[in-house]
């Protein structure tokens, strides 16, 4: 158990308290299937001290935002009544993909205790906004997004779901339909991923891609670490991308 001990709490701030350390509490709880009664204690014991010695920290750290992936992926995944493989597969690639395959078997086993919790989306969100930029929180509403089409087909619970988070993280509705249009295929979609509408110039357009490269570029979550830069650039791409759909369609 040392090093799931050792992974726990390196790069935790503020989600070691609060409804999210909660919910990793009661995930650390439903090892005991796992793990024998003694090596479970000895955790259990020694996440309380960690939560006692950070009370008080808002300082955001890069396990803080993978925490936050974990709580927040479970109550989208549970939103339509059931668990769908493909999605908890996505999680997994996904988590794989940024981690490596050590910490993300960690923070696999640590979320499928977390999916097992009934946890309040409004409560989460506001440790989350607290502490955490609101580019942060736009990442955090793409990778909800990803997890939620995994399954190729997107519930409207789902979307009723991550729209009830974006408001509770602070995400004005331009910000969320934009990043919503990034996973569907629709003939405006480019404009949506803007935030513009079809009827606007082309310096409209050309000032509504300045503003979104702004938004949106990676180097504003180089503070959560490079393994979060991934989901960063596929975010970013997709601005560029509806940026020259756009100019083709115009002749720009």
């Amino acid at each position: 158990m040392s090093s799931f001990s050792k992974w726990l709490g390196a790069g935790l701030g503020f989600t070691l308290g609060g409804p999210i350390g909660a919910a990793i509490g009661f995930a650390i709880g439903s090892f005991v299937d796992e793990f024998n009664v003694e090596d479970l204690t000895k955790e259990k014991r020694s996440y309380q001290r960690r939560v006692e010695s950070k009370r008080g920290s808002i300082n955001t750290q890069s396990g803080d935002f993978e925490m936050s992936l974990l709580v927040l992926a479970s109550i989208v995944i549970k939103s339509d009544g059931k668990i769908d493989q493909r999605e908890l597969d996505y999680v997994r690639s996904q988590f794989l993909s940024m981690y490596g395959k050590q910490r993300a078997n960690n923070a696999f086993k640590l979320f499928k205790g977390i999916v097992k919790k009934d946890i309040s989306a409004r409560q989460v969100c506001i440790q989350i906004r607290e502490h955490m930029s609101h580019a942060s929180r736009l990442q955090l509403i793409h990778f909800l997004f990803g997890i939620a089409k995994a399954d190729d087909f997107v519930t409207q619970k789902e979307v009723d779901e991550i729209k009830k988070i974006a408001g509770y993280l602070y995400i004005n509705q331009y910000d969320y339909e934009s990043i919503k249009a990034m996973f569907y295929d629709a003939s405006d979609n480019a404009y949506k991923i803007l935030e513009i509408t079809k009827s606007v110039s082309n310096d409209e357009v050309k000032t509504a891609y300045r503003k979104m490269v702004k938004k949106y570029h990676p180097d504003k979550l180089r503070d959560l670490g490079e393994e979060h830069l991934k989901g960063a650039n596929e975010k970013f791409q997709s601005i560029q991308n509806a940026y020259e759909k756009i100019k083709n369609e115009r002749g720009m």
